[in-house]
């Protein structure tokens, strides 16, 4: 390690322990909450571009959002799992190691995206019609998978390298290179869409492109010695305890996410059964409640290396600090977006349905019930941070399972049979809402964990001294 490098990470790591809380968790948050904004844009240009070809083909988008967290599913496992560790270990200042877990993370994600790339280009049509799509928005739903599922590969990886990126404190560099990718994205919608005349096809071209630039520019500190960890098949060396400590925690993401999968899926079917205009308005709303998830998600994703970091450098005062501080942000900062969602609620639906009052409707009343229960996600989500920072597998898998699995997939049958439409569109508001009875007593526990660690070390420092 050069003198230069040293430097460097010693200035991150006096950063994570000795700045103010606010300012630390603001300066790792602001990255990420662009990173995941300019994330949601390009995912929600596609709509928008799409759109103008008619309901059949937003519905055929919105299907495929399905895909997307299929990719996500052990990609995002390996990140999360392998943040949090690299973390602690940064915090122990096991840099070697850290590197092993890189690595490691970083080769299993590229190989399950290159399982789902064969699977599902193998079995395509099959594919689309598990996803939820109908026989009206089949053929475009194929069209945007295709070159989607070429990627995957790319896709995993770069889940893994932006959490990575966060966790060493450089989450600047994480924003660049997820953000780029999607200002680009927003920028070949148009040009292959309509101009190169490949309808839904260059939407799916378009983001592929996208993906890849995104991977160029992620891997690009790792390979030229910019980041404090790097990234090398020499390093990939997984061994039971990296691979157990990454699972441990990262489960918690495999399962929200394959149960966001499965909850979607179930979602997709239930809407098409009704109308395309429901479907599409439903998916419409979920990209556009990705603005204030993303904002809430990058707030976490900031909090989330600062209290795993301090938690390794037996720093527990600033741990509970940090909790305090992000907790009344994110209650905060969600009432006053679900506030300004819901009162826009309904021109912004009008940008994607022009033609469609049904696919308005649904849309409208989906963002504003969201809205009303956007605070209790927001704290949620925090409590969720702070046990995967800590390492705490079981408190993370259960809160971040519950949203889209145990508090969603019990209710979505019985609320679409009993309202309808209007049940589906409500479902997801109700499932944050129950998520609360899950956090609450979770959050008492862990900081209960927190409080008892900090007495021990001081009832050890008389001995010692």
């Amino acid at each position: 390690m050069t003198n230069a490098e040293r430097e460097r990470q010693e200035r991150r790591k006096d950063m994570m322990l000795a700045e103010p809380l606010p300012r630390v968790i603001s300066k790792m948050a602001v990255p990420s909450i662009i990173s995941f904004l300019i994330t949601s844009i390009y995912n929600l240009a596609d709509t928008f571009f799409v759109s103008s070809l008619g309901t059949n083909a937003t519905a055929a988008v919105s299907v495929n959002a399905s895909l997307d967290q299929i990719i996500m599913m052990a990609g995002s496992m390996l990140a999360v799992g392998a943040a949090s560790y690299i973390s602690r270990l940064l915090g122990a200042r096991k840099e070697e190691k850290a590197n092993r877990v890189l690595s490691t993370a970083f080769f299993l994600a590229m190989g399950f995206g290159a399982v789902v790339m064969v699977l599902g280009l193998s079995f395509m049509q099959p594919m689309v019609r598990l996803l939820g799509a109908t026989d009206t928005c089949e053929r475009y739903a194929m069209d945007y998978a295709a070159y989607v599922l070429l990627v995957a590969p790319f896709m995993a990886a770069n889940f893994v390298m932006n959490q990575c990126l966060r966790a060493e404190g450089s989450a600047m560099l994480s924003m660049i290179g997820m953000g780029f990718g999607g200002i680009l994205n927003c920028f070949l919608d148009p040009l292959f869409i309509f101009s190169m005349n490949l309808g839904v096809k260059g939407a799916s071209i378009a983001t592929a492109i996208s993906k890849l630039v995104s991977f160029a520019i992620l891997i690009f500190p790792y390979i030229t010695r910019r980041s404090l960890l790097r990234v090398g098949v020499r390093a990939f060396r997984p061994s039971r305890s990296i691979l157990w400590q990454i699972v441990t925690v990262g489960s918690s993401s495999l399962f929200r996410n394959g149960l966001a999968v499965i909850s979607a899926i179930v979602l997709n079917n239930i809407a098409g059964d009704i109308s395309d205009s429901l479907l599409a308005g439903i998916g419409v709303s979920t990209k556009i409640m990705m603005f204030p998830f993303g904002i809430i998600l990058g707030f976490g994703t900031g909090f989330q290396p600062v209290a795993g970091f301090n938690w390794g450098a037996k720093r527990y005062d600033r741990v509970m600090e940090g909790y305090r501080f992000a907790a009344r942000t994110a209650l905060i900062g969600a009432s006053a977006m679900g506030l300004a969602l819901a009162l826009f609620a309904g021109p912004l639906i009008l940008l994607f349905a022009k033609d469609d009052p049904a696919m308005r409707e649904a849309g409208a009343l989906c963002i504003r019930l969201q809205c009303l229960a956007l605070p209790a996600h927001g704290w949620v989500a925090v409590v969720n941070m702070l046990c995967a920072g800590l390492g705490s597998a079981k408190g993370a898998l259960l809160l971040s399972t519950s949203r889209q699995g145990t508090c969603f997939l019990p209710i979505v049958y019985p609320m679409a049979w009993l309202w309808g439409g209007g049940g589906v569109a409500a479902v997801q508001a109700v499932a944050d809402v129950l998520s609360l009875a899950l956090a609450v007593p979770l959050a008492r526990r862990v900081k209960g964990q927190i409080r008892a660690a900090a007495e021990a070390q001081d009832d050890a420092m008389p001995q010692a001294s």
